[in-house]
């Protein structure tokens, strides 16, 4: 967190993070989780990393044998959630790989995925996604005014839930 929202650390409210970007509240990110089911071993792509906060969340979860695969588009932002996330070793035991770069277009390197997570909101779900998720996999993204869980049925059928009524920053691609 910014020094200057720390005393809001515990309140369940979304807090800038600079780069006009926020750290969603508290319970938006657990339901975001529970949409998600990250388990141990799995390796997942987590866009609009930001602070770090769900990297670091999801890296915890998948362990040593597991993989998590960030991506952030602001290069502020960038700096800030890597060196939050150095603070816990993920990126030196091989657990967490972060890059600064267009999320809308995934992450080929860590492909295919077990599990794909956008702190971001999207106007649709960016193919790059679909393509690099496994059949079986799970995407979890704000859609618009929702969070959309998407379950990869065949190469290219998708079973999709809607739950309204979230409000996120925009998904920003090239």
């Amino acid at each position: 967190m910014l020094d200057e929202y720390k005393s809001e650390a515990y309140v369940d409210i979304p807090l800038s993070i600079g780069g006009g970007q926020t750290i969603s509240q508290p319970l938006t990110v657990a339901f975001m989780l529970e949409l998600l089911q990250p388990k141990l071993s799995d390796r997942i792509l987590d866009i609009g990393f930001g602070s770090g906060w769900t990297t670091a969340l999801l890296a915890h979860v998948v362990g040593k044998k597991g993989k998590v695969c960030s991506v952030e588009r602001i290069p502020e932002l960038c700096g800030f959630g890597k060196k939050n996330v150095a603070k816990y070793s993920f990126v030196d035991r091989g657990i967490v790989e972060m890059k600064c770069g267009d999320g809308t277009k995934g992450y080929e390197k860590g492909e295919p995925y077990d599990k794909i997570l956008a702190g971001a909101s999207a106007k649709e779900l960016p193919r790059a996604w679909k393509k690099q998720l496994k059949i079986g996999g799970r995407i979890v993204a704000p859609i618009g005014w929702s969070v959309r869980l998407f379950i990869k049925k065949g190469e290219n059928e998708f079973e999709e839930k809607e739950y309204p009524g979230f409000s996120f920053v925009p998904l920003i691609g090239e």
